[in-house]
């Protein structure tokens, strides 16, 4: 059956060209994502500073473990967004263990500027390497720079540590990977941000010596040791950071990916063989049986999926080291070679459309011969009770996903629910496609005729006999219109709520920045320069709380209470906001609800460094996107973050104000005065950066979902080779026929466009309101005329063309053909 299925396909290069490019586009956007998550997962950070240690301990994580509504228990675990601490006190209790040679602890010292980290000099000791030039530190005013900036022995050099301009000598050069500076160790712990604590410790054994007594006192702290190749992972690097993200959007995205892909080759391969039931029938007839025909059709797709994955495999593989490029991923981040993302996508790809071949041919192999060959004459019987049956239940399941959506937090959250939720939606309209075509040719059918005269009575008259037959066209439009009307938006929505709230929620005039933060008295200090009114620094964090199956960080903020109410709007729907103070938290009100949180209640939860704290719920806010779903005091914090610095001060004053700021940021370097629109538009600017993962993603899937419009179309509108023949035959004009094509994919183009947009609307009104408030969606002035423009021109384009290549052969020549 191989052989045959081969031949068959070189005369039907209409179809197999169809299905072969969704085949392609499949694989190729398989083999992108696979191999962006595959180098995710394989990645083993290499250890840097810690590359002569034996054992490494640190508190990276943090885990929960929750009891389930059937007895079983899960343990949720993510990393600490501060990156977590130890006890200092661990280094003696661990000195004191049998065979360890030599311990330290790693005092970790952000720089602003220029951007490094500092360490303390007993680390650059563990990295067991030797200085490029000069010697160690010796006084606390000299440092080891690591080549990378730019410094030679004897140099000076400006560092920026907590917000202050601090001047030293640089001592010696070394060459780290890394832009690092190291001090003497008693300076170092001076400049760390959590006195009496490390971000990590260092442990060198002698040879033979046993480590359980190391991981005993760690494990007895609440800490983690890392052994081995697992070192790296106790260091925060930027590749670390990278992995997470490629795995996290890998996950966020793979499953619907593959769920569109499933869409659209299913319905590729479906339409296919539906319009070659003739050639079937008459295999049937002439003694094949149901096994020999559907082992033929296998064999056909079969062979398709493996020639688009010849293509589709290398170009993705490609694809992916592209995407590598655009992604805030470091140049040096090894990317796999797709060993495991390319099998995997290729068996997807065949097990796709073997399936799917075995589906749509369960009709035809499952009759009598001489049954097949008379139903090919007249359009199939209508689809029976079990399907209609099975769309109302998917439509309802929608309707609940887009309840459950409602309490999703955060732009992944929103679109996943976002997308899932149009899934539910595409897959009601796929199942009741027939029962719907059939329903609105009904409704077209006066209505046509008086446009388009003759062309439209053939029009609504081919409408309502071919309603099963266009079913699959119908569920393409829709996915293509859908997705381009909700998940596309959603981001937009996202981007223009979090500048809005923070525009409209930010009371203060002006606002000091620094590219390292500003001291962490910085708002005091301001406060008491003339003309100032009121001055509040604030310093972006997370916080992890408990989600619904585990726990996860979310965005929060810390802030000076002093004069807060006076400088910052944040729309407080329960409690005051003057309240808060040390031992006490505000909610954005889509946190209060999805943890059942209200004003009074005590608020378990764990800040950016893993500490856990009760915080006492204060009071209850609209403006979560643009300030944190969760508010604290800045003492509430001190001590548990990276940094001893805030972001940014927003200060509230007089006409005079200005000159006293512009002295007090004069006399710290780097410093930048911005009023608020300036701040508004750098926002913006940000989260259009920061979102360009979610946009890129977005637009493969719009991109393929259109794809599949266009195909299924093309397909559909060759298929009708014998159709337009006998109509021209019978007296029918080539202008009344184009006139019955335009009147055909009006009526087919604006059912799709008007259940399209509903269907995008009611999934991005529910995202919305889940995460503003408001169930009016923002939609950019020229974007739903993109949308429904671009699908008018896809769907023209796609059945018009076809056609007119059609008309222009000879009705004779085919007359005796199918396609």
């Amino acid at each position: 059956m191989t052989g045959l299925a081969a031949r068959l396909l070189r005369h039907r290069t209409g179809p197999a060209a169809a299905t072969l490019l969704a085949l392609i586009v499949g694989v190729l956007i398989l083999v992108a994502m696979g191999t962006l998550v595959e180098s995710g997962l394989r990645f083993r950070p290499e250890p840097r500073l810690w590359a002569s240690a034996d054992v490494v301990v640190a508190n990276r994580t943090i885990s929960h473990t929750f009891r389930e509504f059937d007895g079983d228990t899960t343990t949720s675990t993510v990393a600490l967004p501060e990156g977590g601490t130890v006890d200092a006190d661990l280094v003696d209790r661990i000195r004191r263990v049998p065979g360890v040679v030599a311990v330290t602890g790693d005092d970790r010292v952000p720089i602003g500027s220029p951007a490094a980290v500092g360490h303390g000099w007993d680390t650059y000791v563990f990295t067991g390497r030797r200085l490029a030039a000069g010697a160690a530190p010796r006084t606390d005013d000299e440092v080891v720079a690591d080549t990378r900036l730019g410094v030679s022995p004897g140099d000076p050099i400006e560092l920026v540590v907590g917000g202050i301009n601090r001047s030293y000598r640089v001592s010696g050069t070394a060459e780290t990977g890394t832009a690092a500076v190291f001090f003497t160790d008693a300076q170092a712990a001076r400049l760390s941000a959590h006195p009496g604590r490390v971000d990590a410790i260092g442990v060198r054994m002698a040879p033979g010596a046993d480590l359980g007594a190391v991981r005993e006192i760690a494990t007895a702290a609440g800490a983690t040791t890392y052994a081995g190749k697992d070192r790296g992972k106790a260091e925060q690097s930027e590749n670390l950071a990278a992995q997470s993200l490629l795995v996290g959007a890998g996950a966020a995205f793979g499953g619907y990916v593959v769920l569109l892909i499933v869409f659209v080759v299913a319905g590729t391969i479906g339409l296919s063989v539906r319009h070659r039931r003739r050639d079937l029938a008459l295999l049937r007839a002439v003694a094949a049986t149901p096994g020999q025909v559907r082992r033929m059709l296998v064999a056909e797709a079969a062979l398709l999926a493996l020639a688009g994955s010849a293509i589709g495999g290398p170009v993705g593989l490609l694809a992916a080291r592209w995407v590598h490029g655009e992604l805030f991923v470091p140049a040096g981040f090894p990317m796999a070679g797709g060993l495991f993302a390319v099998p995997a996508a290729i068996g997807t790809a065949v097990l796709v459309a073997v399936v799917a071949a075995l589906i749509a041919a369960r009709r035809v192999t499952a009759i009598k011969p001489i049954e097949a060959l008379g139903e090919i004459a007249v359009e199939p019987r209508r689809s029976g009770p079990a399907r209609m049956i099975a769309g109302v239940l998917t439509l309802m399941a929608a309707g609940s996903a887009g309840a459950f959506t409602l309490g999703g937090a955060g732009s992944a959250g929103a679109l996943a629910g976002a997308v899932g939720m149009l899934y539910l939606f595409v897959i009601a309209v796929a199942l009741l496609a027939p029962m719907i075509n059939a329903y609105a040719a009904r409704l077209l059918t006066p209505v046509l005729p008086r446009i388009w005269r003759a062309g439209g009575y053939l029009a609504a008259a081919n409408l309502r006999a071919n309603a099963q037959g266009m079913a699959t066209v119908l569920t393409a439009l829709v996915l293509s219109v859908g997705f381009g009307g909700s998940v596309w938006f959603l981001q937009d929505n996202l981007e223009r709520q979090t500048a809005t709230q923070s525009s409209a929620g930010t009371l203060a005039e002006r606002v000091l920045t620094a590219p390292g933060g500003l001291p962490a008295d910085a708002a005091r200090e301001i406060r008491e320069l003339a003309g100032v009114q009121a001055a509040t620094g604030v310093r972006r964090t997370q916080v992890v709380v408990r989600a619904l199956g585990g726990i996860e960080p979310v965005g929060a903020q810390a802030v000076d209470p002093e004069g807060l109410t006076s400088t910052m709007d944040l729309t407080v729907r329960k409690g005051a906001l003057a309240e808060l103070r040390a031992g006490t938290v505000a909610l954005s009100t889509t946190q209060a609800s999805s943890s059942g949180w209200d004003v009074g209640d005590k608020a378990e939860l764990w800040l950016g460094d893993g500490t856990p704290v009760t915080l006492d719920v204060i009071a209850i806010y609209d403006r979560g996107l643009g300030f944190g779903d969760v508010t604290v005091a800045a003492e509430t914090v001190a001590g548990h973050t990276a940094a001893n610095t805030v972001d940014e001060v927003l200060v509230r004053g007089g006409p005079d104000a200005g000159t006293a700021l512009a002295t007090w940021a004069a006399a710290r370097p780097g410093a930048e005065i911005l009023d608020a629109a300036t701040r508004t538009r750098l926002l913006s600017t940000d989260l259009a950066l920061g979102a360009w993962l979610n946009r890129l993603l977005i637009g493969v899937m719009v991109g393929y979902a259109a794809l599949a419009a266009a195909t299924t179309m093309v397909m559909a509108a060759l298929a009708r080779r014998r159709e337009l023949a006998l109509l021209q035959l019978v007296g029918v004009t080539r202008r009344q026929i184009r006139g019955m094509v335009r009147a055909e994919q009006a009526g087919l183009l604006g059912t799709a466009v008007l259940i399209g947009a509903t269907i995008a609307v009611l999934t991005l009104a529910a995202i919305v309101n889940g995460l503003t408030g408001s169930p009016i969606p923002y939609v950019p002035p020229l974007g739903w005329a993109a949308v429904l423009g671009g699908t008018a021109l896809l769907a023209l384009v796609s059945t018009v063309w076809p056609v007119r290549r059609l008309l222009g052969a000879p009705p004779i020549d085919n007359i005796g053909l199918k396609e």
